[in-house]
């Protein structure tokens, strides 16, 4: 009772209003400061990797880096063609003030010639823009007032924007939609999830309150930490998806533990010793937890990748921020409602009134007859579970990643409809591959010539067409000039076509022209190229990130019960559910068959990111359900229970408190299956299945029998628990015969 959990506990305990103003002032400081440091978004140059990021690199060198385009289209509103009389006129002129428009705007690069369509039906002017990829969405708004000013002069033409910074602002706006949605349908199931549990709306209004809290002090503590590790525009989303399920999860364990101990004292100790009981347990539970998911998902920072970093700064931040509310605020918070609650059975008792029944422990007959088939029968109960386990994970054999390119946005979008009708007006114009080149000045002549043969092979490959195009830079500081070559591919970026012509670059062409020239760096970039380098660059990591996982994960459980055989079944649990869950995904998102009932358009295939990350995530959250179940277990054994009897006992006593906390957990995640942005959608689906499945499946059935089967094995090599349960014992024998005497 001396541990540091309960020092906190004690503390906040006898001083609650200190304890409730300093986590107010705590959480108004970090959004405080938050706002006024503002939040560091990731650049262009953060997201490089494979051989598309180093030729991008060089391309930035020689400032022939990619610039964002916007793309206006100009055509008849009655449908017909611009190929004669007034209305190629009034396009054409309509074309002359945009251009005009455009160029005097201090955010726009260039503006390209217009460009008629093969059917011509439609002209389109390219806008280039000024600065950073990344930055280009911030800047797109000028670009729309000139086109909606130019479609307002014109009322018998139809002018159409879209490209690279509108799409992404559209994306932004549609997220900001989705949360919304997320936030509408989570905070209602969660509040009536813990008025189910607790029958009181102030104590279930607590957990919601301190996970609230927790997010916006999150919130707040990103944007500072986004100066060391910058956000790639998802910390705020996963901050929100986390620190509400780890937020309420944490707080209701040690509302849970607290209400269990209260129920059980009979009104015999005061609210301070119950806060100081429900911290040495339940509150040394939740620490380790939150230290496991921290642990877990920092190892996400070895795939070297700013969007996992982006992602596991986020979880790192709200899940610290959700462990220490339950350090401080929570315990004094528990006391002035222990106290105003003892106040009201006082006053019932003085009007003779009985005393209201306090919700403790669960355990009733629901959770004995779940229970049931692993006590009775733990062989077969292991055997059909791990059966049914491992035909869930079945699909994965067929899983396919693939980076989610643009062409996977929602057609929601409006600039995504226009960009649709940008691709079938002008297919050539779909993808554009770039070779550049880093050659020694002196070897100018040779690499000029080189790029013209590669261009020559290209315009012979069907893959390829439209005319390229050749820049090349002034000489930079240590000689060299810096030479980009551009090739059209008239096929979407994530189609088959596409990445064929990358191989045909990349292994043939590229390899037979610039790759000969003696001294010269060359390297291809683009979408397609991106697309295609992003994943392998993950699969090169997942080993290290992998291992890394099984082993922090065992280590941490090791950790907590001092138990090898503990830790590695925990490792093996975690990877079975996480392969179920990842069947589960594959055998709903590589088909079509469910795109009705979730509202997506199949890609065929899986995000890059997905995997990985559900891998990390699952692994810590899951030891909130493997510490929780497994103290109280302990707990047992420690009485001096018997393992058997233990392990029943230990999960009926903490079946209700781990289902709700799934039930929370699971909406949260559900709530994401109705983004609409894929990647999103497939995180919030894996998530649910894989805590579904850890909740239901392996924590009443499979662990509880894997421990029956083990019995005191379970706890090798410690002896100490057997020690110190023998030692509980003979101490109980010595007060009861004291006691006889």
């Amino acid at each position: 009772m001396n541990s540091f959990t309960v020092r906190m506990a004690r503390w906040s305990a006898l001083h609650p209003w200190r304890a409730i103003i300093g986590w107010l002032v705590f959480v108004v400081l970090c959004v405080g400061i938050g706002s006024a440091v503002g939040l560091n978004s990731a650049k262009t140059a953060d997201y490089r990797v494979g051989e598309a990021g180093r030729a991008e690199a060089m391309a930035a060198e020689g400032q022939l880096e990619r610039r964002s385009t916007e793309q206006v289209m100009i055509s008849a509103r009655s449908g017909a063609g611009l190929d004669g009389g007034a209305a190629e006129a009034s396009a054409k002129a309509a074309a002359a003030d945009l251009t005009a428009r455009m160029e005097r705007l201090p955010e726009v690069e260039s503006v390209a010639d217009p460009l008629l369509s093969k059917d011509g039906r439609i002209l389109m002017v390219e806008v280039a823009v000024k600065g950073e990829e990344r930055d280009a969405k911030d800047k797109v708004d000028a670009l729309v007032a000139q086109t909606e000013a130019v479609q307002k002069a014109n009322p018998a033409l139809l002018l159409e924007e879209t490209g690279s910074p509108s799409i992404s602002k559209g994306v932004d706006k549609q997220r900001g939609e989705d949360l919304a949605l997320s936030e509408a349908i989570t905070l209602p199931v969660t509040l009536i999830t813990l008025l189910i549990v607790f029958g009181s709306v102030t104590m279930a209004g607590v957990p919601l309150l301190l996970a609230l809290s927790s997010i916006a002090a999150a919130v707040g503590l990103s944007m500072v930490v986004s100066h060391l590790s910058p956000d790639t525009g998802v910390g705020t989303n996963i901050i929100l998806m986390i620190g509400l399920a780890v937020g309420v999860d944490y707080t209701l364990f040690y509302l849970k533990r607290e209400r269990e101990e209260r129920a059980r004292s009979g009104g015999r100790l005061s609210s301070e010793a119950l806060v100081e009981l429900a911290a040495a347990t339940s509150g040394r539970a939740v620490v380790v937890s939150g230290m496991a998911v921290v642990v877990s998902t920092a190892t996400l920072f070895l795939a070297a990748d700013v969007i996992f970093t982006s992602l596991a700064t986020g979880t790192i931040v709200v899940v610290l921020v959700a462990v220490l509310s339950s350090l401080t605020v929570l315990p004094a918070l528990l006391v002035k409602l222990g106290k105003r609650a003892e106040r009201k059975a006082r006053r019932r008792a003085e009007h003779g009134k009985p005393a209201r029944r306090i919700r403790g422990e669960g355990g009733g007959r629901v959770w004995a007859a779940l229970l049931r088939p692993a006590t009775r029968h733990p062989v077969a109960t292991l055997c059909v579970s791990v059966l049914a386990m491992l035909a869930l994970a079945a699909p994965l054999g067929g899983l396919k990643i693939t980076e989610m390119s643009r062409d996977t946005h929602s057609r929601e979008i409006p600039a995504m409809q226009v960009y649709d009708r940008l691709n079938e007006a002008f297919p050539e114009q779909r993808v554009t591959h770039d070779i550049v080149v880093r050659a020694d000045a002196a070897r100018s002549g040779e690499v000029t010539a080189s790029l013209e043969e590669l261009a020559q092979l290209a315009d012979e490959d069907p893959l390829f067409t439209g005319e390229s195009r050749v820049r090349t830079s002034d000489e930079t500081s240590d000689g060299r000039r810096i030479s980009v070559l551009e090739l059209d591919v008239p096929h979407l970026g994530n189609s088959d076509e596409a990445y064929d012509s990358l191989d045909h670059l990349r292994d043939e062409y590229v390899p037979a022209t610039v790759g000969r020239i003696a001294g010269a760096e060359s390297g291809v970039s683009g979408d397609v190229a991106r697309y295609a380098d992003y994943p392998a660059h993950q699969n090169s990591k997942l080993p290290l990130v992998l291992g890394a996982l099984l082993l922090v994960t065992f280590a941490m459980t090791l950790y907590a019960f001092r138990s090898v055989v503990l830790g590695l079944l925990g490792v093996v649990l975690n990877l079975l559910s996480a392969a179920a869950a990842l069947g589960l995904l594959v055998l709903v998102f590589q088909g079509s068959w469910a795109e009705g009932l979730l509202n997506f358009d199949s890609t065929g295939s899986i995000g890059s990111r997905v995997p990985l990350f559900l891998f990390v995530i699952l692994f810590g959250l899951s030891m909130d359900y493997q510490v929780f179940v497994v103290s109280r277990i302990r707990e047992a054994v420690l009485a001096g229970v018997p393992t058997r009897q233990a392990v029943f006992d230990g999960i009926r006593s903490s079946a209700g408190v781990v289902t709700s906390a799934a039930v929370v957990m699971m909406t949260v995640f559900v709530s994401f299956v109705f983004l609409h942005i894929i990647e999103l959608k497939q995180i919030g689906f894996v998530l649910a299945a894989a805590v579904l499945l850890d909740a239901f499946i392996i924590r009443i059935l499979i662990l509880p029998a894997v421990m029956l089967l083990l019995g005191e094995a379970s706890w090798w090599p410690s002896r100490g628990v057997r020690r110190q349960a023998v030692s509980e014992r003979q101490e109980a024998a010595k007060s009861a015969v004291a006691d006889v005497r």
